[in-house]
């Protein structure tokens, strides 16, 4: 059982004892000294709260509102809706702030709240400390007359959907007239609401529910990667369709499937995206140091300039505020376009890329096939109290001293064209090693050698 203290919000499983798991007395804890951050920072004490459709979701929702009632704070509840959709709701509803129940891609016993400022970003790490530490100390609620009041807002993913359709880079007649045949897979979460009404907003008149129903029961593992998704890609094929979607619970990442069944990479999401952006407007492209070097080639053919950022989302949005970007995200199906806000967001990324496909006239096996070929090999490994991290990776940046390397976030290594990352993850107990080269082999094999440099430098079993 555990509970993940960070500056992005609090992580936890369900079930067990208070500090060690996200317990009600947890939530209650955090989500005061949230409620007393943005009473202090903020002109105007409203808080957005949203959640993914996860089963523990409403008894967190009643501990969240029921908690920021008893600070004085005025509370809107979205309902089940979506990450990016929290986002948008609090400047639109001109909150102090977010609280979004969702602990992403992460199993069904697993849950958090994901915390949003004024602008509906993820907060900084000083605003993060700032938050932890009030939640060591004494909070003071309201009087009975000064409690907050509570309102319930549930058209807010069809606002959402409607500023996407409206957005001048989605051209809706394109994507109408090449009449895509579609598969959605929302591992029975929100995208399974959301998904299909902004694929008919969009002219998407053939869907394939796959998961759909937004009970919170995962169909498989909730992470959108290619062994989790047999099932949509078998559909893709035997119904001959043109395209495979699929969003993890919480609506911020995106994973497609091209018409053969084969993934179209979920590196690539964001890849096809910038390419389509870069083609309309001249501008720099961020991305994490853990995403694939295409983006940098695509980039670089469209005469821009790209930028790495450490991993997170917080991180990558301030680099792409630092360079003007205009577009960027995570290699995990991530897509930020600060024209329309700063968050990554699988609705966008979905109408940006049918929209490319479309007025392309290619297939999404074209599409791919226009851009770098490179292999990602993603691997991990559990921590115990006997690895010492931060000594592992000194050891690693000096083995590797005559190699460029980045220690932004962890340690990154650059062999050529190829390049391994290393870094302690922030939302689960592991080490990730990333390793990308031109060929899956090619990058297993560069995975393996710094996996076992690790296994060394431990001196224990990992």
């Amino acid at each position: 059982m555990t509970l993940i203290k960070s500056i992005s919000g609090i992580r936890g499983t369900i079930g067990g004892l208070p500090g060690d798991t996200l317990s009600p007395l947890d939530i209650v804890k955090f989500t005061s000294a949230f409620g007393q951050w943005v009473k202090t920072h903020s002109d105007n004490p409203k808080i957005v709260v949203g959640r993914d459709a996860r089963p523990s979701g409403n008894m967190l929702n009643q501990l969240v509102c029921g908690t920021l009632i008893g600070l004085g704070i005025e509370v809107i509840d979205f309902g089940l809706s979506t990450t990016p959709t929290v986002e948008i709701g609090v400047t639109k509803e001109k909150a102090g702030g977010g609280i979004i129940l969702t602990a992403s891609h992460n199993p069904v016993e697993w849950n958090a709240l994901k915390l949003l400022n004024q602008k509906g970003e993820f907060l900084s790490a000083a605003d993060g400390h700032e938050i932890l530490t009030l939640a060591e100390g004494p909070i003071e609620y309201a009087s009975v007359g000064q409690l907050g009041e509570y309102k319930v807002v549930d058209n807010y993913i069809d606002i959402h959907i409607e500023d996407i359709v409206n957005l001048p880079e989605v051209d809706v007649d394109a994507i109408t007239a090449r009449g895509f045949r579609v598969a959605v897979d929302a591992v029975n979460s929100t995208g399974g609401i959301a998904v299909p009404k902004l694929l008919t907003a969009l002219g998407v008149n053939h869907v394939e529910k796959l998961f759909c129903e937004p009970h919170g029961r995962f169909p498989h593992n909730p992470e959108p990667l290619p062994e989790h998704l047999t099932e949509i890609s078998n559909v893709v094929v035997n119904k001959t369709l043109d395209l495979g979607i699929v969003v993890d619970p919480d609506v911020d990442r995106l994973a497609l499937v091209c018409e053969d069944g084969s993934m179209f990479g979920e590196e690539y999401t964001l890849v096809a995206v910038a390419d389509y952006i870069l083609s309309l407007h001249a501008g720099n492209t961020v991305s994490n140091l853990s995403s694939t070097r295409a983006l940098r080639d695509v980039t670089e053919l469209h005469g821009g300039q790209y930028y790495a950022a450490a991993v997170g989302e917080v991180n990558v949005v301030d680099k792409m505020k630092a360079v003007s970007a205009i577009i960027g995200g995570e290699g995990n199906g991530g897509v930020i376009y600060p024209s329309y806000h700063y968050g990554r967001d699988a609705l966008l990324g979905i109408a940006l890329f049918l929209t490319h496909l479309a007025k392309s006239n290619l297939t999404a096996l074209q599409l791919r096939s226009k851009f770098p070929n490179y292999h990602i090999s993603k691997n991990k490994i559990e921590l115990t109290p006997q690895i010492d991290v931060d000594n592992i990776l000194r050891q690693m940046e000096h083995k590797y001293q005559n190699n460029p390397v980045d220690t932004t976030d962890g340690v990154k290594i650059e062999f050529d064209k190829e390049w391994v990352h290393l870094r302690k993850s922030n939302t689960e107990p592991i080490i990730r090693i990333y390793a990308e080269s031109d060929s899956k082999t090619a990058a297993e094999h560069l995975a393996n050698k710094i996996i076992d440099d690790i296994k060394a430098f431990s001196n224990s079993k990992v």
